[in-house]
């Protein structure tokens, strides 16, 4: 397991809004600069943060980004959900079927549960980690 790149660098990107939104809004021109990716990226990397409803948006000459709520009541999973989804979605192995159509292992699968288990320790200490 690994963190896509949309969701590693639309975490860093929610980042720079908790830390440099207190002022105001954090426009995409800063993100971008910030943590050396385009304008368009960033912009892309912000809409699914917005419709998870972690951060709103301000258009305008002084718009940007703010974070939704208060830092500490973001959590890490929020945003890698938002961005990506979980590590390990109900679905995983119909996506891996290997050489057959039905899976083998479709009653006893041993890897299924380590896969799911790890989900689930992942999803619980990335939830007890706020921005």
């Amino acid at each position: 397991m690994q963190l896509s790149a949309q969701e590693e660098y639309g975490l860093r990107c929610l980042l720079r809004v908790a830390e440099g939104g207190v002022g105001g809004p954090v426009s995409v021109a800063l993100i971008a600069e910030r943590e050396g990716i385009s304008h368009e990226y960033v912009a892309r990397l912000m809409a699914p943060l917005k419709s998870a409803g972690l951060v709103s948006a301000t258009r305008g000459a002084g718009g940007g980004y703010r974070l939704a709520r208060p830092a500490d009541q973001i959590s890490v999973w929020e945003a890698i959900l938002a961005l990506g989804g979980p590590f390990f979605p109900e679905d995983f192995c119909e996506c891996h079927p290997g050489q057959r159509r039905e899976c083998v292992r479709s009653t006893d699968c041993a890897i299924r549960s380590l896969w799911q288990r790890a989900d689930q320790v992942l999803r619980v200490l990335l939830e007890s980690i706020s921005l």
